[in-house]
Parts: C-alpha cells; structure tokens; sequence
C-alpha cells in the first residue's frame, strides 16, 4: 500500500509539474504579443495557424504509433478549439485595451468556470481546500493585475474587462474540453491539440471581420519570429504540458495551478520590458501563491483515493 500511495503521489508531483511548465509558457504570451506589435485579429490567428503546421506532422506520427483519434474524439477537439479562438480573439484584444497584466489576470476566471464544468457534467466533486483558498485567489489575482489601481485602467477599462473576462470563460471551456477528451481516449495527447488548434484557427479567421480584419502585409521579420515563438511556446509546448498534467489531476488542482501564470507574468514583464511590479502587485502575487499552496499543498495527510491514470495500461494480476 505504502509503494501504491508513493506511486500515486509521484504521478500527481511529475503532472502539477508539468501544469506549472506549461503555465510558465502561457505567462510569455502577453510580452510576446506586445513585443510582436500585430494587431490582436492577426495575431490571434496566427499563433493557431503557425502552430498547426508543427502539430500536424507530430500528430501523425502519434496516429501510425497509437492509432487515430475516433469520430467522438474529433468532435470534442473541435468544440474545444472554438472555445479557444473566442479566447485568444478576446484576450489578444484585451491586451490592447487594459494592457498585458491586467488582461492575464481577467482570463483566469477559468479558475470558476473549469471546477464548474467539471462538477455539473462530469459530477467532479469540488474540494474542501479548494472552496478555502478560492477567497484568497478572486483578490490576488486581481491585485497582480491592477485591477485596484484606476488610475492604469484608461478610457477602455469596461470593453477590456469585458473582453478578458470572455476570455476566461473560453480558456476554462478550452481546459474542460480537451481535459475531457483526452481522458476518454488515453495515449492520444497530440491529436486533440492538432484538431483543437486547427479549430481555433478557423475560430478566429471567422472572428477577424467583426475586430478589424486580418492583415498579413507589413508584418516585419522581427515580428515573424515573435509571432513563430508565440506559436511553439504559447501553443505547442504550452498546451502539451498543460494536457499531460490535467488528465492526472483534479479539475479545481489544474485550474489553481494555472494561477500562477500571472504571477510569473509579473517576473518576465520586469526582467524583458522592464515593467515593475507594484507594492499592490507584489502583495497580489503573494495571495495567489499562498491560495495556490493551500489549495494544493504537498502538506496533506490525507488524500482521497486518485483515479488510476487512465494512460497506464493495467497489468494483469498474478
């Protein structure tokens, strides 16, 4: 018994890391958005299109080794992919409205929407250190984001907010999706990505009309290869990580995790445009650290018994 919980706790350590890798991937997007200078549409559709013609060859390698994805499979990945195009179309917009920071911080209202999902169609249950420590996360992250500082919100606060917020709502979607699809059909971790990035890029070229219109004339060199590490760190990489991770973890542990890309947001911005945080930053920064650690904390004495990880293939008994 003691060697099984050892087994299973070492899964949940490697997956929490993995979730964190990939969460400090995602807290690069918003420096490399406003490093790349290409309006929101544009951009929002290329870091989908770009990372499409890496997964691709990937994601057919994965289809001769483990076979294809079914029909059923498919269709969640795609559903997911539009959920993640309302997303990127919203939050890139976002980011020129109330900036890099703050739109970060808007869309991790995931950390409702994914639990929320999870409990109501897949009957998840909601833990007791996660309802704790949710207090502590709504004001750090917002704190972290300057949420409480008008005098940097500007005349777009309200369209901003808005728009961050609904993209917040298609990330936790996006997790809830794919998270879902990925379990059902374990040893395909590629494949949902491939089809949900090529959904979402199609999301937001649809999108693009209704934002200012695509324009991929004039884009500089420079702005190619930000617009390409866009693409490899805030969508392949990222996304993979995320995915390996969330299938081994509780919904409510994956979502608080995630918390800490604005927290790492906060470093990069510092260190690369030099953006220093706040005293109210750091406090923010702080909180959701301190939510992120009750939440998940490696503490715990008791832990409820995990699912088996659904892409291990059991091993008949002797």
């Amino acid at each position: 018994m003691t060697n099984t919980h050892q087994a299973v706790n070492r899964v949940s350590v490697i997956a929490s890391a993995g979730v964190l890798a990939g969460a400090l991937c995602l807290s690069v997007s918003a420096i490399l958005v406003k490093l790349a200078g290409v309006d929101a549409a544009t951009t929002a559709m290329l870091r989908s299109a770009i990372a499409v013609l890496v997964l691709v060859p990937l994601a057919r390698a994965e289809q001769l080794r483990r076979g294809g994805l079914s029909c059923r499979g498919i269709g969640w990945a795609v559903g997911a992919g539009i959920a993640l195009g309302v997303d990127y179309a919203a939050w890139t917009a976002a980011i020129y409205q109330v900036g890099a920071g703050i739109s970060t911080v808007l869309i991790n209202v995931q950390v409702i929407v994914l639990p929320l999902l999870a409990l109501v169609v897949d009957r998840e249950p909601i833990t007791m250190r996660f309802l704790v420590a949710l207090p502590l996360m709504l004001p750090g992250i917002s704190l972290v984001g300057g949420l409480w500082d008008t005098a940097t919100l500007g005349g777009n606060a309200v369209t901003g907010t808005l728009l961050g917020l609904l993209a917040g709502v298609g990330y936790g979607t996006y997790l809830f999706l794919t998270r879902r699809a990925t379990r059902q059909e374990p040893g395909r971790l590629i494949q949902p990505l491939a089809w949900a990035t090529a959904s979402a890029a199609v999301t937001t070229t649809l999108i693009a009309p209704f934002s200012g219109g695509l324009h991929l004339t004039g884009i500089s060199a420079s702005s190619w290869v930000l617009l390409v590490a866009l693409a490899l760190l805030g969508q392949v990489i990222a996304w993979l990580l995320i995915h390996h991770g969330s299938i081994r973890l509780a919904p409510t542990t994956t979502a608080t995790l995630l918390l800490i890309q604005p927290v790492l947001a906060l470093g990069l911005a510092a260190v690369t445009l030099a953006e220093y945080p706040t005293a109210l930053q750091l406090t923010g920064a702080g909180i959701v650290v301190a939510a992120v650690a009750i939440a998940n904390g490696p503490h715990r004495k008791h832990r409820r018994k995990q699912r088996p990880d659904p892409t291990t293939p059991r091993t008949p008994s002797s």
